[in-house]
């Protein structure tokens, strides 16, 4: 797998060689399709209230989160930039003014979203979604989880290093019960796969499974329908078998929790959370991208 992730490199590197050219073309690409962006899209697909926000998406910054999230190539980074948008529209009434202090007690107060202090042996940063005895769907209902997942993944973009690197997902179902099974609908399902699939600027490179019961069964039939092929392939299962999951994600990287060698997890939302609030003026501003007609 390092040998994958060396030869990935290799190509990135080629393609930052590039990029300043690579970059060109896609302005290029981009203003070319704008009337068709126009008749759905403000041009910039974001507000005239600001000509700051306006500049945003034709900065170089702005532009390179896209291609790299499609290791370059500008068609690509184009498609990615309307499906984007197209799932802003569609998902409105959850990200349209999505703002930092709105999930600000969720992240404190629940332990749903954490983030490893560490990246992984490959330099890629580690989300842990704790989808069972963790969370409590009632205090933290579905709907303000993805919200929370929206607004870390719009902040992860300002590293450099995930956009090249990606990211990776742990999804820990430890204590999973029937509350958790009903929470997690076809709707929410369908959104969630939907944005990680289509709407993320950003590379998930993978995505764990670990100790999911019996019943976790239920939860895969209602994800399953709407996973491509692509994520398919990116998709571990590792229950209780720590080893398997050591594969991927060397334990010298790892909490003790998955049989890592670091120190069991003591940290969550209000140690990091500090670092979201810092980056707030950014992501406001993403929060805003969308229709010219909310």
């Amino acid at each position: 797998m390092e040998a994958v992730a060396e030869a990935e490199a290799e190509t990135e590197t080629e393609n930052e060689k590039k990029g300043e050219n690579i970059i060109a073309f896609c302005r290029c690409t981009y203003h070319a399709h704008r009337p068709t962006f126009t008749v759905t899209f403000h041009t910039t697909w974001l507000p005239s209230t600001s000509a700051k926000r306006r500049s945003t998406c034709d900065d170089d910054a702005f532009l390179t989160i896209f291609l790299r999230a499609t290791h370059f190539y500008p068609e690509s980074a184009l498609e990615k930039m309307k499906s984007t948008a197209n799932f802003r529209k569609e998902y409105a009434s959850l990200v349209h003014g999505l703002q930092v202090e709105q999930v600000k007690e969720c992240f404190i107060k629940g332990s749903v979203i954490n983030v490893l202090k560490n990246c992984d042996q490959l330099g890629r940063r580690v989300l842990i979604v704790n989808c069972g005895k963790l969370w409590d769907p009632v205090a933290v209902p579905s709907d303000e989880m993805f919200r929370m997942l929206y607004m870390v993944h719009i902040a992860a973009q300002l590293e450099e290093e995930t956009q090249v690197r990606g990211v990776v997902c742990i999804m820990d179902f430890d204590g999973l019960a029937m509350k958790h099974v009903k929470a997690l609908s076809p709707s929410f399902s369908k959104r969630l796969l939907t944005f990680i699939q289509e709407a993320m600027p950003l590379r998930m490179k993978e995505v764990h499974f670990v100790k999911q019961p019996f019943i976790f069964n239920m939860v895969w039939q209602l994800f399953k329908p709407f996973v491509k092929e692509k994520l398919n392939k990116r998709m571990h299962f590792h229950g209780s078998d720590m080893k398997s999951l050591h594969k991927f994600l060397d334990p010298s990287v790892l909490p003790a929790n998955y049989k890592g060698t670091l120190p069991a997890i003591d940290y969550g939302g209000l140690e990091w959370f500090p670092s979201l609030e810092a980056q707030s003026e950014y992501v406001n501003t993403w929060s805003e991208l969308g229709p010219a007609k909310w």
